[in-house]
């Protein structure tokens, strides 16, 4: 079996590449080791929690948003088989989309494990131990990443869960512990809040989002908080001992002193997420590697001819539509064009209510780079489409270049604030100034015109505040 592209994991990465590939005219074969396509984000990550983010949210909404809106429901019921059936039906018209593209495409797709016999080969093992030898002009290890621990505390999918674990507890606990107030963390957390669960969050740095625009992780921690999550933070976890009913999280301050401890029917461990590359013969043949990444050039080209990488396997964020534009582009550079990937210019979004969002630069990282720069800011407070939705909570921040204007990064906490951050990523791909966004004309009334306002604020221009 010849082909000119064979892709290792069918991803968003994976499956990307092999869409945009097959319609360059290259012949191209996928390898998927579940029995079902979409990698990690389609099956057990992205999909999965934002199907259990909105129906965790409406039945918030239910129980506490609609009194105030002039409507009388009793109050709402879980049926937590019903929620999850919602969420698996969710992920099976997705991974089922992926499989009608290849086929639509006309791509070959094989379900095993995939291993780089040798640069242009791949041998895929089958369920039922048959090989399958592969020829090829080009591979892409496109494989993800899987999620981490710490060291000593072992993943149980039942009392100490990862966030595929998370996503699929027989019954929603009285009591979570997440130790980790990265994105997962939190959006998996919050969604169990608001089903009832005391949840407390554990985090190593002094704040929740570590990551992300200092004053956006302040304001959006005190969210959290009125919403009823509980924080500890600058704590060292030290170790997880299981009792009968759940486990007990051990740790430390950071910076020493007393040690503390809580109990938790289930423990989420949100510690962040390491590239899967096991089983793939990349010593075998020789591809460079460094802190478990694949080493790549600019043109996701291993040391070796013919092996590219892409997504969570390489350098950068570990976000599916970053790993989507790497596969589009190491397609078409595979097919003789000039696939390129702008990685100033990444969204980032927390999937919670109120969401977050944030692409460019950060106050702390233009300091720390010692360039000029300005500040405006908008409240969702003094939005008129906000005040009528109750959606207040949050603002927009947006950095612009002190003497050129250049949008550098954008910031916000707010209801939609995942949508509202492609603006910005648009203005930013075209090197755009604050002041287009501000004189581009907004329709009233809109969540977006926060956006226009924080941008007129650069100047001190805005006119609602």
């Amino acid at each position: 079996m010849s082909y000119d592209l064979v892709v290792i994991g069918t991803g968003p990465g994976g499956y990307v590449c092999a869409i945009r590939a097959a319609q360059l005219g290259l012949k191209t074969a996928v390898v998927e080791k579940r029995k079902t396509f979409g990698g990690t984000c389609l099956n057990v990550g992205c999909i999965p929690s934002k199907a259990l983010l909105y129906a965790t949210e409406m039945f918030d909404h239910a129980g506490h948003g609609f009194a105030p809106l002039g409507i009388k429901v009793p109050a709402p019921e879980l049926d937590w088989t019903t929620m999850g059936k919602h969420r698996d039906d969710t992920v099976a018209a997705n991974v089922n989309g992926v499989s009608y593209l290849f086929k639509k495409n006309k791509i070959d797709s094989l379900i095993g494990t995939g291993r780089i016999a040798a640069p242009g080969r791949v041998e895929v093992v089958g369920e039922d131990g048959q090989v399958q030898v592969l020829d090829t002009k080009a591979i892409v290890i496109a494989t993800g990443s899987e999620a981490a621990s710490l060291p000593g505390i072992a993943i149980d999918e039942e009392t100490v869960v990862s966030s595929t674990g998370a996503l699929v507890l027989a019954d929603v606990p009285k009591t979570m512990a997440v130790i980790g107030a990265g994105v997962i963390g939190l959006e998996l957390g919050s969604c169990y809040r608001r089903l009832g669960t005391a949840v407390t969050v554990i985090e190593y740095a002094d704040r929740a989002l570590p990551g992300m625009d200092a004053e956006i992780s302040k304001q959006f921690q005190r969210t959290l908080e009125k919403q009823g999550l509980t924080f500890q933070l600058g704590q060292k976890v030290t170790g997880v001992d299981k009792v009968q009913g759940g486990a007990v999280v051990h740790f430390e301050p950071a910076q020493g002193g007393a040690a503390g401890s809580v109990e938790a029917d289930v423990v989420l461990m949100a510690v962040g997420r390491r590239p899967y590359t096991d089983g793939l013969g990349l010593e075998g043949v020789g591809v460079a590697m460094e802190r478990g990444k694949v080493v790549i050039d600019d043109h996701f080209t291993t040391n070796v001819p013919g092996i590219y990488a892409i997504g969570d396997v390489v350098r950068g964020l570990m976000l599916a539509h970053k790993a989507e534009d790497e596969g589009i582009a190491v397609a078409e550079i595979i097919a003789g064009q000039a696939g390129h990937v702008n990685y100033r210019v990444i969204p980032t979004v927390v999937y919670t209510m109120p969401e977050v969002a944030a692409v460019g630069e950060s106050e702390e990282s233009l300091k720390a780079s010692g360039r000029a720069y300005k500040v405006g800011k908008f409240p969702f407070m003094a939005n008129g489409r906000a005040r009528a939705m109750r959606h207040t909570d949050g603002f927009v921040k947006v950095l612009a270049d002190a003497e050129t204007d250049q949008v550098l990064g954008v910031h916000m906490i707010g209801a939609v604030a995942g949508e509202l951050i492609q603006e910005a990523a648009v203005v930013m791909e075209f090197g755009g100034s604050s002041e287009d966004l501000a004189r581009t004309c907004h329709a009233h009334p809109t969540m977006s015109e926060a956006v226009k306002e924080a941008a007129m604020a650069v100047e001190g221009r805005a006119i609602h505040v």
